[in-house]
């Protein structure tokens, strides 16, 4: 759920209206499609934005009940009850929108395949993109949006044309409504730092791998109840692929998410590659001295959060830090109000240009995203309202709560004039903001960050928000821009797929037995000895395909 990621930003439109709702009651979980034609006729609805644009006809929202099921198809994800915090309660009431979690149990694959298998699927499945939207397109289960797109401006105003062409599938067909998309960087990764503790150390210099190794033996050498480096859920890469990123010039994360490295025009292997090497033997270093937590493969994110909160930690690096980094912040300072946490710029080895580190990664089409199946009674309904949250009421209601309490009104941008609350009421507002992150599935970047920026900058630094401070400062200038190496990943079913497959257990067991070696040579034998059993399962011809796939990418973007 990382959850939390250069170009011309677009002009706001304030919002369309929305959708006529669904009469009565959610779509069915039957599986009975009726190929995204709705038996219904609503009476259209004219909206006008804030430029003075006037939309296509379409649904109001709000004018009749609409309920629906949602299905988030990761193992660790559970929907809150829909309505039981501010926002949502506010968009259920105002709006008459209801939505039904469907739970993946912690085995989301299984879940998915069942589903299939019966043919009763949810009306919107939240997942990644790639493989499964195909599997599902394929067998003719999604409703294409086309035809909503000029009736519904947000999606295709916010999201932009080049997007757009990405987004669309074989057919020539949008069936995927993004979240989190950009066009500017966006991301939270990077380096946590316990602000007592370091300075108590004298505040030394952070910069290099070196200095970093160093402070960590600074901090168990003075403080043996403390964890010098907490790698967040290095089960999933976190803080091991912010370490990676450390070790070359413009070596990025997505090497890693996508398990191949570039090399001229072609995709090599990450077990060979000599970056991956000497970033793996760094880690192992650092966990056979004790100098990482020694259950960063087993904790939970609870656990995580837990040694932020509690200030039991000198460093955390992972996908999205400021998630807790912020909360951590304010709970150490209500104890002494000369602790908390700050953020440094990206360690990296000695020789490697400090301003070609990254952290993670950012897509312009963001992380994941919401397909509506035709197990959907009225599918257009769902779209405008998907399309509503990622426009600009929905993204200040869902994002910063009703209107009142920290907002009130709007500016011509339709970005959200903040009260005094929004500065006070740091705790209450990141408490009412954390409530609402499972519900964010259809993330606005710019907009949100360039309202929140927008107000932060006429701050003293000393009263910006914490994450806006150290977004602004280092995370969203150590995110790189990724949107090439998107959709790379072959369908479960297919050779390619089953190679993925065999390698992905292969991959995730050699990176744990690395982490655990004894020496730095034994952490090349267990990489060697990946490599040996990759190509055994067809490696060579996984690369092949990503190849493929990579200069697809790089001609779209091109505009060919």
């Amino acid at each position: 759920m990382n959850r939390w990621r250069k170009s011309a930003f677009l002009v706001l439109a304030l919002m369309l209206v929305a959708v006529a709702a669904l009469a009565g009651c959610s779509s069915s979980n039957e599986g009975k499609g009726n190929n995204g034609n709705s038996n219904s006729s609503p009476s259209p609805s004219t909206t006008t934005d804030s430029g003075g644009e006037t939309a296509a006809a379409g649904f109001e929202l709000g004018s009749e009940p609409l309920s629906f099921s949602f299905y988030g198809h990761y193992d660790w994800y559970t929907m809150p009850p829909w309505g039981g915090d501010e926002a949502t309660k506010w968009i259920k009431e105002n709006k008459k929108i209801d939505i039904t979690p469907v739970q993946s149990g912690g085995n989301a694959a299984q879940k998915l395949n069942t589903m299939i298998a019966s043919g009763k699927l949810p009306d919107v499945i939240w997942l990644d993109r790639g493989a499964d939207v195909e599997r599902l397109r394929a067998a003719d289960m999604l409703v294409p949006f086309d035809e909503y797109l000029d009736k519904y401006p947000n999606f295709k105003k916010w999201v932009g044309e080049e997007a757009i062409n990405m987004l669309r599938s074989s057919d020539g067909k949008i069936y995927q409504f993004p979240n989190w998309y950009t066009s500017q960087p966006i991301g939270n990764s990077g380096y946590l730092v316990n602000k007592k503790i370091y300075e108590s150390l004298g505040s030394p210099a952070i910069e290099t791998t070196d200095d970093f190794y160093n402070y960590l033996k600074q901090v168990k050498e003075k403080y043996p109840n403390v964890t010098p480096f907490n790698p967040d859920l290095a089960i999933d890469g976190q803080g091991l692929d912010v370490l990676f990123g450390g070790f070359a010039n413009d070596y990025t994360p997505a090497y890693v998410a996508n398990r191949a490295v570039p090399q001229g025009d072609k995709l090599t292997s990450l077990f060979v590659d000599p970056v991956f090497r000497e970033s793996m033997q760094y880690a192992s270093k650092l966990f056979r001295e004790k100098l990482m937590s020694q259950d960063a493969l087993t904790q939970t994110k609870d656990q995580v959060k837990e040694q932020a909160y509690n200030g039991t930690a000198a460093v955390f690096a992972g996908a999205s830090p400021t998630e807790y980094g912020a909360v951590g912040d304010a709970e150490l300072k209500k104890k002494d109000p000369n602790d908390g946490y700050i953020m440094i710029w990206p360690v990296h080895k000695e020789g490697v240009d400090k301003n070609k580190v990254w952290t993670g990664t950012y897509t312009q089409l963001g992380w994941n995203v919401s397909v509506i199946t035709k197990s959907a009674k009225d599918p257009e309904k769902i779209f405008a309202f998907l399309d509503y949250l990622t426009g600009p009421e929905g993204t200040r209601t869902l994002f910063w709560g009703p209107e009142g309490k920290y907002w009130n009104g709007h500016d011509e941008d339709g970005a959200p004039i903040f009260t005094e609350a929004y500065d006070t009421d740091v705790e209450g507002r990141t408490k009412m903001m954390d409530a609402t992150v499972n519900f964010q599935w259809n993330g606005n970047s710019v907009f949100i960050d360039k309202s929140k920026m927008k107000h932060e900058l006429t701050l003293p630094v000393e009263k910006q928000s914490w994450e806006a401070r150290w977004q602004n400062e280092i995370t969203w200038k150590t995110q790189d821009n990724a949107t090439q190496f998107i959709n790379m990943a072959p369908a479960p079913d297919s050779p390619e797929g089953i190679i993925a497959s065999s390698f992905e257990e292969i991959y995730k067991e050699a990176r744990a037995k690395a982490l655990y070696a004894k020496s730095d040579e034994e952490v090349l034998s267990i990489l060697d000895k990946a490599e040996k059993d990759a190509q055994a399962v067809g490696y060579d011809k996984l690369l092949a395909y990503k190849t493929a796939k990579w200069q697809e990418n790089l001609k779209s973007m091109q505009g060919n």
